[in-house]
């Protein structure tokens, strides 16, 4: 499924230069994805869509710049595991993403039923969440996203 996402990310600058579902779904059979992977994608990408829209009117300056400390649950902890909800707490703090946003990623990370959920898939989510609401991270934020996991030299807080 995170192939698909990827393949569209790259393929679509804009989410509404995806053709509609249908054809869509044509466009990435005859590309050689799995029909079943392919109707996971659209299916997951669809609520991400239908969430990000119903946040956006939602979305509103006091919450924009809440200072408040988000608990994660024990579920939350199991499936997002330290690292995710480091980066999570990362990029809210880099102002990457709002505190609907961030509810949104976890709300996608928890429908993917893995547990803990990989970094890398976390990065994704993040960026298809962005890419949705037609938002462009910028250069570096971008290269924190798509850059591989191993490469990466741990990062210091201080």
């Amino acid at each position: 499924m995170f192939d698909i996402l990827v393949y569209l990310y790259e393929t679509y600058y804009r989410p509404d230069a995806c053709p509609e579902p249908a054809a869509l779904a044509k466009k990435l059979s005859a590309v050689g994805f799995d029909d079943v992977e392919i109707s996971e994608a659209l299916v997951w990408l669809n609520d991400l869509t239908e969430m990000a829209g119903e946040m956006a009117g939602v979305e509103s300056a006091s919450t924009a710049a809440s200072t408040g400390t988000r608990f994660y649950v024990e579920e939350e902890q199991d499936v997002l595991g330290t690292q995710a909800i480091g980066f999570i707490a990362f990029l809210e703090s880099a102002r990457v993403l709002s505190p609907l946003q961030r509810e949104i990623v976890i709300e996608r990370a928890l429908a993917l039923e893995e547990s803990p959920v990989n970094l890398g898939k976390l990065k994704i989510i993040v960026l298809m969440l962005l890419w949705s609401q037609g938002k462009e991270p910028d250069a570096l934020m971008f290269d924190d996203l798509f850059g591989s996991d191993e490469e990466q030299a741990p990062r210091l807080l201080h």
